[in-house]
C-alpha cells in the first residue's frame, strides 16, 4: 500500500519559515525593527551624566555668575517694561549658553544609540494615519495581550532594579547626608551634586544591563512576527518571478509575434537556402540596409516547411544547399549580416539568382 505524504503547511498557513531578505526589507521600510528604546534610555543616561561630571565647575561658575549678576546689577536697575524684556533675554541666553553641552551630547547620544540598534532608517510609513488602530476592538485585544503583559512586567522590573540601585547610593551615603547640617553651602552642593551623580551613572548601567536582555527580547519577537509559511514564500517567488504560467504564455505571445513579422520578410527575400527539407533560411541583400547579404528568415522542421510555402506563393527563388542551409541556421541569427566565411558561397547563390531572373 502506498502513502502519500502531505505537506500541512500549505493548507494550515503556519509560519514557521524565517523570513526572506525581501520580506525584512518590506518590514524595515514600514518601520517595523527590532529595538529597545530601554537602550536608548540608558546611553542618554549614562552620557549626560558623564557631560555633568565632566562641566560640573563650569555650571558651578555659570550658574554662580549669574546668580550674582542678578542680585547686584538687576535690583539696581528702574523696573520698566523695556528693562523687564531686556533682563528676560539676557537670562534666557545666558542660560542657553550654559545648558548648550548637554543639549547637543543628548542628541548625539540620541542618534548614536538609534544607529547602534537599527542603522540609518528614514520613514514615514508609522507616521500615516491608519483607520484600523481606532478599532475598540483591535485596541482591547493589544491592550490584553501577551506583549502587553510582557511590557507591563518589564515596566515593573525596570522600576523595581533602578529604585533598588538608587536606594542602595543612598542609603550608603546616609550618615554623610545627616552630616551636611553642619557643612557649608559649597561642601553641600558639592556632596549633593557627586551623590545624585553616582545615582545617575548606576541608574544608567542597571538600565543598559536591562535594556540588552530587552533588545534581546525584541529580536527574538521581532523574527517570531515576521516569519511565513511555506506559501507566503512561494506567493512571494511569484510576485517576483512572475507567475510561471503566465510568463510561459508571455513568452509564446512574443514566439507567435516574432514569428508571424519573420513571416512577413519572407516576401522580400532574394534566395531561400535549403537542405531541402529539415532547414530553410531566407537571404537578402540590400546595400542601403547592410554592407553584406544578411538573413531575414530561418527555422527547422515545420518552421521551414512554413518558409518554403511562402516562398513558393511570394515567387522566391528556393535553392538547395544543405551544407550551407545548415551553416547559415547554426551560425547567424535572423537580421544578422553574413560572417565573412559565408561571403563565397552566399555570392555564388545569389548570383545564380539574378542570372534566372534576368532570364525570366
Amino acid at each position: 500500500m502506498a502513502w502519500l505524504t502531505l505537506d500541512l503547511q500549505f493548507f494550515s498557513g503556519e509560519k514557521t519559515e524565517k523570513a526572506t531578505p525581501k520580506k525584512r526589507e518590506d518590514t524595515r521600510k514600514k518601520g517595523q525593527v527590532a529595538k529597545s528604546q530601554d537602550v536608548n534610555t540608558a546611553i542618554l543616561l549614562f552620557f549626560m551624566f558623564i557631560t555633568f561630571i565632566a562641566i560640573g565647575p563650569f555650571w558651578q561658575e555659570r550658574f554662580t555668575n549669574l546668580y550674582t549678576h542678578v542680585f547686584t546689577e538687576y535690583v539696581t536697575w528702574n523696573l520698566t517694561p523695556d528693562q523687564i524684556h531686556l533682563i528676560f533675554l539676557d537670562i534666557i541666553f545666558y542660560i542657553a549658553v550654559t545648558v548648550a553641552p548637554v543639549m547637543g551630547v543628548a542628541i548625539v547620544a540620541g542618534i548614536a544609540s538609534n544607529l547602534l540598534q537599527i542603522g540609518f532608517l528614514f520613514t514615514s510609513e508609522p507616521l500615516q494615519m491608519k483607520l484600523d488602530k481606532l478599532n475598540p476592538i483591535s485596541g482591547a485585544k493589544r491592550i490584553f495581550s501577551v506583549r502587553a503583559i510582557v511590557e507591563l512586567i518589564k515596566s515593573l522590573l525596570k522600576i523595581s532594579i533602578v529604585g533598588a540601585v538608587t536606594f542602595s547610593v543612598l542609603w550608603g551615603s546616609k550618615d554623610d547626608i545627616m552630616m551636611q547640617a553642619q557643612s557649608d553651602l559649597d561642601s553641600s552642593l558639592s556632596f549633593f551634586g557627586s551623590t545624585t551623580t553616582r545615582m545617575g551613572l548606576s541608574a544608567a548601567i542597571a538600565l543598559l544591563v536591562l535594556g540588552v536582555l530587552d533588545y534581546a527580547y525584541q529580536r527574538f519577537d521581532y523574527e517570531k512576527n515576521i516569519r511565513m509559511s511555506k506559501n507566503d514564500i512561494k506567493d512571494e517567488y511569484k510576485n517576483i518571478e512572475g507567475d510561471p504560467l503566465i510568463k510561459s504564455k508571455i513568452k509564446e505571445n512574443q514566439r507567435q509575434m516574432a514569428m508571424r513579422r519573420m513571416m512577413s520578410e519572407i516576401p522580400d527575400a532574394d534566395v531561400v537556402i535549403t537542405n531541402p527539407t529539415h532547414y530553410a533560411v531566407a537571404i537578402k541583400y540590400d546595400e542601403s540596409e547592410a554592407d553584406a547579404p544578411y538573413v531575414v528568415a530561418k527555422g527547422a522542421d515545420y518552421v521551414a516547411l512554413k518558409i518554403r510555402e511562402i516562398a513558393q506563393k511570394s515567387q522566391v527563388m528556393i535553392v538547395e544547399n544543405r551544407p550551407l542551409a545548415r551553416a547559415l541556421y547554426a551560425d547567424i541569427e535572423i537580421g544578422q549580416t553574413i560572417d565573412e566565411s559565408f561571403y563565397q558561397a552566399v555570392a555564388e547563390v545569389l548570383a545564380y539568382v539574378y542570372q534566372v531572373d534576368q532570364k525570366a
